[in-house]
């Protein structure tokens, strides 16, 4: 998917970019490629790649569950690395307020860094653990929506993500092809975290054979205080 392709394609889905927007898009290729070669930020490299499987990837809950991501809407992304899929929404939708989690410097470094180039206001970087995040009263129950690409299987990530959303809030995971298996394993996590799975859509990227699911799940009660547990724990031992 080039450029070029990019922008169709999300205008067939009534998502019209600007100049400005176009520019951002650009830039962020040329940032990611550039920081790459010092930091291990992404594997994906080539512009087309980038543009499919980063960029238009990261902004598939949005033709998704567009109903779920409404004007002024705060968004905390855990695990973001290089900035995905927060970064794309941003850019598609200047007024989110967006707040990326992620535990490595180096990758945050890269996020100030690009922010600036790209001129983006509302939002606010936390270097941090997501389970010693969640415990801190300035982000636990705090957010609409909050999103979650390729950092763990379901049970993991529910520990991670769920403390975050406010109730009546949403969690947005982004996972690869085939997640029926791995949303069963995690069903008790998300429930016992307050949490109930609305819907789950299975897609396949553009011009490509690349598939992936997108599990939406609404805070339907608060998450007990004892969640997230101690940093490492969900990991080592997740909820089953």
């Amino acid at each position: 998917m080039n450029p070029e392709q990019f922008v169709q394609e999300l205008s067939k889905r009534n998502f019209k970019l600007n100049e400005k927007q176009i520019n951002q898009f650009n830039q962020y290729f040329t940032s990611l490629i550039a920081a790459n070669q010092k930091v291990n930020l992404t594997r994906i490299t080539e512009e087309d790649d980038v543009y499919l499987k980063h960029f238009f990837d990261s902004l598939t809950p949005l033709f998704t569950f567009s109903e779920v991501f409404k004007p002024g809407d705060t968004v905390c992304d855990v695990g973001a690395g290089a900035g995905f899929p927060s970064i794309p929404l941003k850019i598609l939708q200047p007024e989110l307020k967006v707040t990326i989690v992620d535990s490595l410097g180096k990758r945050l470094t890269f996020l100030q860094d690009l922010i600036e180039k790209l001129q983006l206001q509302d939002v606010t970087l936390v270097h941090g653990r997501a389970e010693d995040v969640g415990q801190k009263k300035l982000y636990r129950e705090q957010f609409d929506i909050v999103t979650a690409r390729a950092v763990a299987n379901m049970a993991v990530l529910s520990e991670y993500c769920l403390p975050l959303v406010k109730k009546s809030g949403y969690f947005v995971a982004l996972k690869g092809p085939k997640a029926e298996k791995e949303l069963q394993d995690g069903q008790k996590a998300i429930s016992l975290l307050g949490g109930k799975v609305i819907q789950t859509e299975e897609l396949q990227l553009p011009t490509s054979s690349e598939e992936r699911t997108l599990i939406l799940v609404q805070k339907v009660k608060a998450t007990p205080k004892k969640y997230p547990r101690q940093a490492g724990t969900p990991h080592r031992k997740p909820i089953q």
